[in-house]
């Protein structure tokens, strides 16, 4: 088989960062990361929803923070020196996600990746994309689109 014959693997596998909130383990794709920061408190603003913790000054962009525990229905991360805030783009949005602790960076063929079960009760279900077990673990990987609404974007 010559190089141009072989089959390409790239588009069958992709790469994810994982991080954790409380006790659950969760993952974006890593081409939507664009820096991962220590924690820093932000200005909170008015009427933003309750899920923004408010904004960040990103060298001189204003950069609004999801506390993504809040969105996703589960106990606000605390916000202290222990959390980290993964910047993310998604077409022209850029936000930072408050998380507890950023796990790993993991290369999974998307052949192991499942949808999530349809369960209308689990308002956190439509924010995930795919499931995946990696060493006996249930990674949720998160659709960016719908966990950063446009509206959300706006508000901050």
């Amino acid at each position: 088989m010559t190089e141009d014959t072989m089959p390409k693997t790239e588009a069958a596998e992709v790469e994810l960062l994982s991080f954790r909130l409380g006790d659950e383990e969760y993952s974006v794709d890593i081409m939507s990361v664009r820096e991962i920061r220590g924690w820093t408190r932000a200005t909170p603003l008015p009427h933003a929803p309750a899920f923004v913790r408010g904004v960040i000054n990103l060298r001189g962009t204003v950069l609004p923070v999801v506390d993504l525990s809040i969105r996703l229905g589960m106990e606000p991360v605390a916000g202290d020196a222990r959390n980290v805030i993964i910047v993310v783009q998604v077409g022209s949005q850029t936000a930072g996600l408050l998380v507890d602790a950023v796990s790993d960076i993991l290369a999974l063929p998307r052949s192991e990746m499942q949808s999530p079960p349809d369960l209308n009760a689990d308002i956190s279900q439509r924010y995930i994309s795919a499931l995946t077990i990696v060493e006996g673990r249930m990674i949720r990987i998160l659709d960016l689109t719908s966990v950063l609404p446009q509206e959300a974007i706006e508000a901050a």
